[in-house]
C-alpha cells in the first residue's frame, strides 16, 4: 500500500516544478524559435537598409553578388554561433550548474537585442551581424542546457513530457515571430528593428525569475558533492520531505560511475560502454536537421503561391504552417509517456519520409495535373506534422536519458555540434541542391528520413518510465559489457549488490 503511495507520488507535477520548466523554456528555448523566424520577414527591408548604409558611407551601392553574401553570412551566422555554444556546453554547465549556465546565457540575448533594436539608429549592418553570431550562441546552449536541466528535475514518469517542453517553446517562438513578422504589425521600415530586439524580453523576465527556482539536484549531489543543497532542492521541486529513494537512486548512479571521473569527448568516442549511445545521439540529431525540415519551410512559400494562395495572404498561410507545428509538439507532450519515445521517432521519421516521397512527385507534376498544388500543401502539413511528432522533440531527450551524470555533459556538446553543424550545411548547400535538383531535392531527404527510421527500428530501445541506470543497463548488453564501466571489475553488477546493501 505504501509502494502504491510512493508511485502515486513520483507522478505529481508540483507547482514549483512546473514554473521552473515554464521559465527555463520560456527565457532559453523560446528565444531559440524566435531568432529562427524574426530574420525572415522583413528580408527585403533589411537587405535595402545594408544597401543604403553602404551607401551613405562611400557613395556606391553593393552589387548584387556582395549585398547577396553579406546577407547570406547575416544568416548562417547563426546556426555558426549555434555550434560555438554547443561546444561551451560542458565548461559551463560542470563549472556554473545548469541554472547557472542559462542565467549566464542571458547575457547572449539582452546585449545582441539591445545592438539589433539600434542598429538603424546607429547605421550599422555589422551590429545586426554580430548579433546573430551572440543569439546563435545563445540557441546554441539553451538548446542543450534546458533539455539537460528538465531531465535532471523531472522525476522519471514526467521526463519524457518535461523533455519534450523546450521543443514545444521552440516552436511558439517560431508562431510568434511569424505573427509579428506579419506586414500589418512589425515588418515594416520602422518596426523591424524592434521585430529583432524583442527577443531580449524573455531574457530579462528569466534573469529575474530562474534564481528562484533550485539548482539541478543531481549537479548538487553528484558533481558539487552537496548532499544537504540536493536533498532541499529535491523536497522543493517534490512537494513532500520524503526523497530519501531518489536520492539513493542519484548515489547510485554516482557509485556506478566513480570509476569513470568525467567523461571527455574523446573519452566518450573511445569507450565500448558509451559505443551506441554515441552512434544513436549523431544519427538522430543528423537525420533531424537532415531530414529536410529547414527546406520544407524553405519551399513553403513558393508551393502555396503556385496553389493560388495570394501572394500578400501567404504570410497568413506560413503563420498557419507555424500554428499547426505548435499545436502537434503540445500533443507531444501528453502522448510521449502514453507512446513512448521509440513510437513517436519511428513515426515521426516514416510520416517525413511518405510526405517527401509524395511531394517530389506532386512538385515535378505540378504543372501538368491541376489538383497538384494541392497535394503539394498536404505533403508540407503532413510533414510538419511528423517532424513535430518525434523528430523534433525527442532527441535531446534521449540524450538526457541514454547517459548518467559524468558523461551527460559530454554527450551534449557532440550532439549539439551534430544539429548545428546539420542546420549550417543544409543552409549552405540547399540552395544549390534546389538550383541542381529542383523538386527531386526532396528525394535525399526522404532517403535520409528511410535510413533514419530503420536505424531506430534496429537499435533505439524504449526509455519510457525507467531510471537513468535502467536505461544504461539496456545499452550495457548492447555494447557487449557486463555494467557501466567496464574499466573496474569491483563495480560489476553494481545495482544489485547496492540493493543487496
Amino acid at each position: 500500500m505504501d509502494q502504491q503511495g510512493v508511485i502515486k507520488k513520483e507522478g505529481k507535477l508540483t507547482l514549483v516544478l512546473a514554473l521552473a520548466t515554464l521559465i527555463a523554456a520560456f527565457g532559453s528555448s523560446f528565444q531559440y524559435g524566435y531568432n529562427v523566424a524574426a530574420i525572415n520577414s522583413p528580408a527585403e527591408l533589411m537587405r535595402e537598409f545594408y544597401n543604403e548604409t553602404y551607401y551613405d558611407r562611400t557613395g556606391d551601392y553593393l552589387s548584387d553578388f556582395s549585398l547577396t553574401l553579406l546577407w547570406s553570412v547575416s544568416v548562417s551566422m547563426f546556426p555558426f554561433g549555434g555550434f560555438i555554444g554547443s561546444l561551451m556546453v560542458g565548461v559551463l554547465v560542470n563549472k556554473l550548474g545548469r541554472k547557472g549556465t542559462l542565467l549566464l546565457n542571458n547575457v547572449f540575448s539582452i546585449v545582441p537585442a539591445i545592438l539589433m533594436g539600434a542598429s538603424e539608429v546607429s547605421k550599422s549592418f555589422e551590429m545586426i551581424i554580430l548579433s546573430r553570431l551572440l543569439v546563435g550562441i545563445c540557441a546554441g546552449l539553451s538548446s542543450n542546457v534546458v533539455p539537460m536541466y528538465l531531465g535532471e528535475l523531472a522525476p522519471k514518469n514526467l521526463r519524457g513530457a518535461l523533455g519534450v517542453v523546450p521543443q514545444l517553446f521552440i516552436t511558439v517562438g517560431i508562431l510568434v515571430a511569424q505573427i509579428f513578422g506579419l506586414r500589418s504589425l512589425l515588418a515594416t521600415e520602422e518596426g523591424w528593428p524592434i521585430l529583432l530586439g524583442v527577443t531580449g524580453i524573455p531574457a530579462a523576465l528569466q534573469l529575474l525569475l530562474l534564481p528562484l527556482f533550485p539548482e539541478s539536484p543531481r549537479y548538487l549531489l553528484v558533481q558539487k558533492k552537496d548532499s544537504a543543497a540536493a536533498k532541499k532542492a529535491l523536497q522543493r521541486l517534490r512537494g513532500w520531505d520524503d526523497v530519501d529513494a531518489e536520492m539513493e537512486e542519484i548515489q547510485q548512479e554516482d557509485e556506478a560511475e566513480r570509476a569513470a571521473g568525467f567523461i571527455s569527448i574523446v573519452k566518450l568516442f573511445r569507450m565500448r560502454s558509451l559505443r551506441w549511445q554515441v552512434i544513436s545521439v549523431i544519427v538522430l540529431m543528423g537525420g533531424q536537421q537532415l531530414s529536410g525540415v529547414n527546406a520544407i519551410y524553405y519551399y513553403a512559400d513558393q508551393i502555396y503561391l503556385s496553389a493560388g494562395v495570394n501572394t500578400n495572404d501567404v504570410q497568413y498561410v506560413t503563420a498557419g504552417t507555424g500554428a499547426v507545428n505548435v499545436v502537434i509538439t503540445f500533443l507531444a507532450v501528453f502522448v510521449v509517456e502514453l507512446l513512448g519515445r521509440r513510437v513517436l521517432l519511428l513515426l515521426g521519421f516514416s510520416i517525413c519520409f511518405i510526405a517527401c516521397c509524395v511531394l517530389t512527385a506532386a512538385l515535378a507534376l505540378q504543372d501538368t495535373i491541376s489538383w497538384m498544388p494541392y497535394l503539394s500543401i498536404t505533403c508540407v502539413i503532413s510533414y510538419v506534422v511528423g517532424h513535430a511528432l518525434g523528430p523534433s522533440p525527442i532527441p535531446a531527450l534521449l540524450i538526457t536519458e541514454v547517459f548518467l551524470q559524468s558523461s551527460r555533459s559530454s554527450a551534449f556538446m557532440v550532439g549539439g555540434s551534430v544539429h548545428w553543424l546539420s542546420n549550417f550545411t543544409v543552409g549552405l548547400v540547399f540552395p544549390f541542391i534546389q538550383v541542381g535538383l529542383g523538386p527531386y531535392s526532396f528525394i535525399i531527404f526522404g532517403i535520409i528520413c528511410l535510413l533514419t527510421t530503420i536505424y531506430i527500428f534496429l537499435v533505439v530501445p524504449e526509455t519510457k518510465a525507467k531510471t537513468f541506470m535502467e536505461i544504461n543497463q539496456i545499452f550495457a548488453k548492447m555494447n557487449k559489457v557486463s555494467e557501466v564501466h567496464p574499466e573496474k571489475e569491483e563495480l560489476k553488477e553494481l545495482p544489485s549488490s547496492t540493493l543487496e546493501q
